[in-house]
């Protein structure tokens, strides 16, 4: 028995078969304009190759066919400014090569090409010759973002190679005037199609590098078949590029064309016109960089100074006045000698208090002391002292010192005392 879709959806969510969306469910515009921009973004220019069916040119000038294979079919649409670029009329069965980009019609969420550029499929042959060299110019590294140079985005000096003729260069010049005409420009003329124009290409971009006036080179054409921009798809060109002194900026065709000079350059332009302003600012807004960077360098310059002139202040409380430094080394001299003076009072006095000590003393042990204890010297007619009668003789003339006064007296006798001497006789004296 069958079961009804709607019930097996839901039974099998009760059971949990299906996971709880992780966030908020989409609406159906909110789907199709998501994948849009996936595609958009995920997918870069393409070249497809098909069968056209089903073509339609509406009133409004937009072409709607589908392009299909042997296998498979895509839905596609051209509109009007590119469709009236063409330079031959489509027709069902013819096959072709279409520069397009993927997209997504979101009123009906059918997946479908937005084409840009269309050629009938005999070119086929170039488009293979292109994937060719750029192969092998890209395992040789031409390609890599390392080698490739900064390009200045205030230039001083522009150089241009194009064709005098070309309304690229006028769209170009024309772009420079108005966004920096102080900017010169110098012009080196060069044939951009044809079988002479690659080595026409060559030696322009040499002889700017000779001249070395630029600081970046345009390289500048308008837009075209794959066989009218040939030119910047030969090896000799792209070499002469990936070579040149100066930085290169490519603003070949229009932005769904890709040339082999688009990949060499050292900066690709969509444009001939976007090539120039790539390279230069417009006054306005280099005027509004100035006044912004102006004001940044004009505070940055008041930050400094206030911050200089806080140490200054603080330099300016540590350097006092000389009068007050002198006051403060005279203040500090005279503490110095009140405390030199202090100490040597301090010394001197314990000097003298040593000095009376050391009077006292030897006054315990002075003769004079003794004198004054009742005691008398004694000294020879030599003047010598003595200490022993003995030594003295009945008649020797002796001198008697006293505590105050002396006197001079004549032995009578001597007398001893345990064998020796000793003088016992009155001492005479002679006034």
């Amino acid at each position: 028995m069958e079961r009804e879709p709607g019930k097996a959806d839901m039974m099998g969510s009760q059971v949990g078969e299906y996971p709880a969306p992780v966030n908020a469910p989409l609406t159906i515009s909110q789907l199709n304009r998501t994948v849009a921009g996936l595609l958009d973004r995920g997918l870069g220019p393409l070249l497809v190759r098909g069968e056209i069916s089903n073509l339609t040119r509406a009133a409004s000038g937009h072409c709607y066919f589908t392009l299909k294979d042997a296998y498979a079919q895509v839905r596609a649409v051209m509109f009007r400014g590119r469709a009236q670029s063409l330079r031959f009329v489509p027709r069902d069965g013819d096959q072709v090569e279409v520069s397009c980009s993927a997209s997504l019609y979101q009123a009906r969420g059918e997946f479908q090409l937005t084409v840009d550029a269309m050629r009938q499929s005999g070119a086929g042959d170039l488009y293979r010759r292109f994937l060719e060299l750029k192969e092998k110019l890209e395992l040789e590294g031409l390609f890599e973002a390392q080698r490739k140079r900064a390009v200045p985005q205030q230039a001083r000096c522009i150089g241009i190679v194009t064709s005098p003729q070309a309304a690229a260069l006028r769209d170009v010049l024309t772009t420079l005037a108005r966004r920096a005409p102080q900017v010169p420009v110098i012009i080196y003329p060069t044939l951009v199609q044809g079988a002479e124009a690659p080595a026409a290409i060559v030696a322009a971009i040499a002889s700017a590098g000779e001249h070395g006036q630029c600081d970046v080179l345009l390289m500048v054409r308008g837009g075209g078949s794959i066989e009218d921009l040939w030119a910047f798809n030969d090896e000799r060109v792209a070499r002469a590029v990936a070579s040149s002194p100066i930085p290169v900026v490519s603003g070949v065709g229009h932005e769904s064309d890709f040339t082999i000079v688009d990949f060499v350059a050292d900066l690709r332009a969509p444009t001939p016109t976007g090539a120039a302003v790539a390279v230069v600012a417009e006054r306005a807004e280099l005027r509004a960089r100035l006044l912004v960077g102006g004001q940044a360098l004009g505070r940055a310059m008041a930050r400094n100074l206030q911050s200089r002139e806080q140490a200054l202040d603080g330099a300016a409380r540590l350097l006092r006045p000389p009068s007050v430094q002198w006051r403060e080394r005279a203040q500090r001299l005279d503490n110095m000698a009140q405390r030199s003076a202090r100490a040597l009072r301090s010394r001197l006095e314990q000097c003298l208090q040593r000095a009376r000590a050391g009077a006292e003393q030897l006054e315990l042990v002075s003769p004079v002391a003794v004198l004054g204890r009742g005691y008398a010297i004694v000294r020879d007619a030599d003047e010598r002292i003595v200490r022993e009668a003995a030594r003295l003789r009945s008649g020797d003339a002796i001198e008697v010192l006293f505590a105050v006064g002396e006197l001079s007296a004549q032995v009578s006798e001597v007398r001893t005392v345990d064998g020796g001497a000793e003088a016992l006789s009155p001492l005479r004296g002679d006034g």
